[in-house]
């Protein structure tokens, strides 16, 4: 018996059609959200509503405490979520037992390296947290001196790598001042690549390795879409291949 679904592709035709929409109909696309509608992909997965990107993968790009639970096994030894007071000082008590400074901090929803904090010591994170000055939630790690980084861009069958570093700031962002070079992936960083999107279930992804100087690659963030400044790929060239890449996935809904 053939299904009879609903195949969205556009936001304002979700929003529309939001209350009449049933088990097996589908909607592609990035969702636009308020940080007050998550609860929406929640919703949306309850009811049956095939999404795509994964709604895994939709609400990981707007959190990166999220991504730390989700792929921690991937991160920087000792990565964790903070999310208030309590979770806190069970942190603090953890790098205090390993002995491990300075640290950095990340804000749970700001890109480009503008949200990434360094700190002597925990103690001064669980000051100012304490005072109200860093707000919850924050990614905790510890700061990984002489780091470089690189930007992996996978849409499909297209895979880009480029390496960011900055001399004069830990934040090899290209925003904060890094520049880039292309750079080929060895098999284990790309099979790290793979296992963060399949855990994450990532149709197409953004990912940033850091790599410390000893030659160790871990994930520090993955995103459905990023900056590509620095990448070989242009503007136009990016949103064609990703809009190849939902048109395909529609077309699975379509025929028949």
């Amino acid at each position: 018996m053939t299904i009879q679904r609903q195949v969205i592709t556009d936001n304002s035709a979700l929003r529309s059609s939001y209350t009449t929409l049933k088990k097996d109909d589908v909607f592609i696309g990035r969702l636009r959200l308020a940080r007050t509608e998550e609860h929406i992909l929640l919703d949306l997965v309850d009811r049956g509503i095939i999404v795509f990107p994964s709604a895994k993968a939709q609400q990981a790009s707007r959190s990166k405490t999220f991504q730390t639970l989700l792929l921690s096994e991937y991160m920087l030894p000792h990565t964790r979520a903070v999310h208030d007071i309590h979770g806190l000082i069970n942190c603090m008590n953890h790098y205090c037992r390993e002995n491990i400074g300075p640290v950095i901090t990340k804000l749970d929803r700001t890109n480009a390296g503008t949200g990434i904090l360094w700190w002597n010591s925990i103690e001064e994170v669980y000051s100012q947290a304490s005072l109200g000055v860093l707000p919850y939630p924050f990614v905790l790690q510890p700061f990984e001196p002489e780091s470089s980084d690189i930007r992996v861009i996978v849409l499909a069958d297209y895979i880009e790598a480029y390496s960011r570093k900055n001399p004069h700031n830990f934040r090899n962002n290209l925003h904060c001042g890094g520049s880039s070079l292309p750079c080929d992936l060895s098999d284990s960083q790309w099979d790290l690549c793979r296992l963060a999107m399949l855990k994450g279930k990532f149709p197409y992804a953004h990912i940033d390795l850091m790599v410390t100087k000893n030659g160790i690659s871990y994930i520090a963030e993955i995103n459905l879409r990023g900056g590509i400044r620095g990448a070989r790929i242009n503007a136009d060239e990016y949103r064609q291949k990703i809009q190849k890449i939902h048109d395909l996935e529609a077309e699975k809904y379509l025929v028949g």
